[in-house]
């Protein structure tokens, strides 16, 4: 086991650990899932608030050949960790004018293009820089968020097609992204992915040549595998967490959560009945009892909408926030038990040792377990558990 931050033994105030042999293992059940397709490893948002680089070397390991990010600071800063092109195909796709394209383009990122300035963009910066730039054209096909209409469709793909000609391009990807995956029988799924069909075979049919098509989110890799295609884009179940109730637990799809959140409890103290607890006094103590101090906040990405109603196992005992939650921390009425000061308060975790998980977290504050996970702030040290894979074991790189 190694561990990339405090040693257990040190006084920490909280502390999340990430699992990468569970991380590691998720990439390998996703792989099984979509034998046919390569596997691309979202690492946005410091993947997902688990880590980036420790968590993008763990899924190369384990047979990812793609990393995906959303801005290209993202996807240069993992280039700049040394995850090299010969490695593992980096790709990002949310720009905006006057982004760092040359240093993309010099860094060997496959950039996404969803409309001509940024095609003009990308264009200029491959002058500048020497060399093509690898552009990966997204179709909006029914999402309405990022992506090219297809109305607007033959205009980009022509451009592109003569940015290659020129070249200042190599077009090596067409993709776009459901909206509904996560919700079974969405009538949005067949379009998107009829419309998906029509817009590639389009491009094909004029001359471009996609070295990847790609459609499949977590949902849809899980469940869909008529929208495999060539790569499919895991994020959330990288993590080990469900994309959706609907579908299933991570058990079910044989993944295991990777972040566990925990603290130390910073004060136990007696008080009696009748006593208010927290800002504006919503929970009041009814009846004689002790409270413990859980030192942690909104600050550290707890979220404030789980006040009363958020789950903690401290002394394996679920215990659930008394009051608001503050910046910085938040009381648990004990019913009179007396953990020692500094004893362990569980937030959440996989759940086998009885902790509550993300998503329990997430219907308690009425979001989703992406949300979770990913707010978790940097005054939370990660400590990275087994980052360094057992020699000979079954599944890496294979």
């Amino acid at each position: 086991m190694n561990e990339t931050a405090h040693p257990r033994t040190a006084p920490l105030r909280a502390r999340a650990e990430i699992d990468l042999a569970a991380l590691r293992a998720n990439v390998r059940a996703l792989r099984e899932r979509a034998p046919g397709a390569a596997l691309m490893a979202v690492v946005k948002s410091d993947a997902y608030g688990h880590g980036a680089v420790p968590c993008a070397r763990a899924a190369v390991a384990a047979g990812a050949t793609w990393l995906g990010t959303a801005t290209p600071e993202e996807a240069l800063a993992l280039r700049a960790a040394g995850l090299s092109p010969e490695q593992v195909r980096v790709m990002c796709w949310l720009w905006t004018p006057g982004g760092p394209w040359r240093e993309a383009i010099e860094a060997d990122v496959d950039v996404s293009v969803s409309g001509l300035w940024a095609m003009a963009e990308v264009r200029e910066a491959a002058r500048a820089a020497g060399r093509p730039a690898r552009v990966q054209l997204k179709a909006d096909t029914g999402l309405g968020r990022n992506g090219c209409q297809p109305a607007d469709w033959p205009a980009l793909v022509a451009e592109a097609l003569r940015a290659e000609a020129e070249g200042l391009v190599r077009i090596t990807g067409l993709w776009s992204h459901f909206a509904c995956a996560d919700e079974p029988g969405h009538p949005s799924i067949t379009a998107q992915l009829d419309r998906f069909h029509e817009m590639t075979a389009y491009a094909e049919a004029r001359g471009v040549r996609p070295k990847v098509r790609h459609i499949a989110n977590s949902p849809a890799t899980l469940t869909l595998p008529e929208t495999h295609f060539d790569l499919v884009r895991t994020g959330v179940a990288v993590y080990g967490l469900s994309p959706s109730p609907e579908l299933g637990t991570p058990a079910d799809f044989g993944l295991r959560p990777v972040m566990t959140l925990s603290a130390s409890l910073a004060l136990v103290k007696h008080v009696p009945g009748g006593h208010g607890v927290s800002y504006g006094h919503h929970y009041v103590t009814p009846g004689e009892t002790t409270l413990g101090l859980v030192p942690v906040g909104y600050a550290d990405g707890v979220p404030r909408h789980a006040s009363g109603t958020g789950p903690v196992l401290i002394g394996g005992k679920w215990r659930t926030v008394a009051g608001r939650i503050a910046m910085d921390q938040f009381a648990v009425d004990l019913g009179g038990d007396e953990p020692e000061t500094g004893s362990e308060a569980v937030l959440f975790g996989p759940g086998d040792r009885g902790e509550p998980t993300a998503e329990d977290w997430a219907q308690a504050a009425g979001t989703i377990a992406y949300e979770i996970v990913t707010r978790i702030g940097t005054r939370v040290p990660r400590v990275h558990l087994h980052e360094t894979c057992p020699r000979g074991a079954a599944g890496e790189r294979e």
